[in-house]
């Protein structure tokens, strides 16, 4: 019974790996395909694709600016409708509970709270920042909103 684990190429797809530097009668001999010397004739040898033949590269032409500021605050984005969704009414919300919840991935890094979405229960939630508008709909739904530092 024909099936596809059994069907086999065709005939003549499957071709067997050039030998190189097998003698003279090979067809490929010798310098096995590479010519007589020279940079691309070494083992290892060639030139990588960006190079551009001596001209002056790419990526040293082009003017450099900007800067990354190192001391930069990545803060972890948690949303009043995720919040909605895994809290229940009076719960203390803060970093361990919230990557407990599964909201956040890290206990130990900032979080900010932000407007997205509707709260109705009144939680007590500590986050390192939050959006005017995320403590306006918390505080009016009877929680509170505790900004660390």
């Amino acid at each position: 019974m024909l099936k596809l684990n059994n069907i086999g190429a065709p005939k003549g797809v499957n071709r067997d790996k050039k030998r190189r530097g097998r003698g003279p009668g090979s067809g490929q001999g010798k310098t096995g395909g590479r010519g007589h010397k020279g940079q691309k004739a070494r083992s290892g040898g060639g030139i990588p694709p960006w190079f551009e033949g001596g001209q002056m590269p790419l990526n040293r032409r082009l003017p450099k600016r900007g800067f990354t500021n190192i001391f930069k605050k990545h803060y972890q984005l948690v949303n009043l409708d995720e919040l909605e969704a895994r809290f229940e009414a009076d719960a203390k919300v803060d970093a361990s509970a919230l990557a407990a919840a599964g909201l956040i991935k890290y206990a130990d890094r900032p979080v900010k709270l932000l407007g997205r979405g509707a709260v109705a229960k009144a939680l007590q939630v500590e986050v390192d920042k939050a959006s005017k508008a995320a403590v306006a709909a918390v505080e009016a739904a009877g929680g509170a909103v505790t900004v660390k530092g």
